[in-house]
């Protein structure tokens, strides 16, 4: 049985060639460059896609609001007494809309023109409908 003891310095590092650290000085200038330009790149990014960005994140906020109504809604309905309640609420509404606009002719009228009356708001069209 053969044993070999190093008698080096303990603690001393070898250091680095000088070829490694020219390659590691010239990633940390091409990471450095990259960073330096990375808000400019975004600027551009953003000016040039911000229909289809705020598009998606509109559909995402969507999805979200969505998602969030379904669960207030689903923990709503697992109280005792309050879904009957708003069941009866809405049949209760229902029969009040049908009896005020829907029963007689006049009304249904009032109840259309109302309608267009909205939409040319929303619409932003100032013609008068009758």
């Amino acid at each position: 049985m053969n044993v070999t003891m190093n008698n080096e310095d303990p603690g001393s590092l070898t250091t680095v060639s000088t070829s490694t650290n020219e390659q590691w000085k010239k990633v940390g200038e091409r990471v450095s460059a990259f960073l330096a330009d990375l808000p400019e790149y975004l600027a551009e990014f953003f000016g040039e896609y911000r229909r289809p960005i705020i598009t998606v994140s509109l559909v995402i906020g969507a999805l979200i609001a969505v998602k969030l109504l379904l669960a207030v809604l689903d923990a709503i309905n697992d109280i005792p007494l309050l879904s009957p309640l708003f069941e009866l609420v809405g049949m209760g509404y229902s029969a009040w809309f049908i009896y005020r606009y829907v029963w007689k002719a006049e009304n249904r009228q009032e109840l259309v023109n109302d309608f267009n009356s909205l939409k040319a708001q929303v619409l932003g069209t100032n013609k008068s409908l009758s």
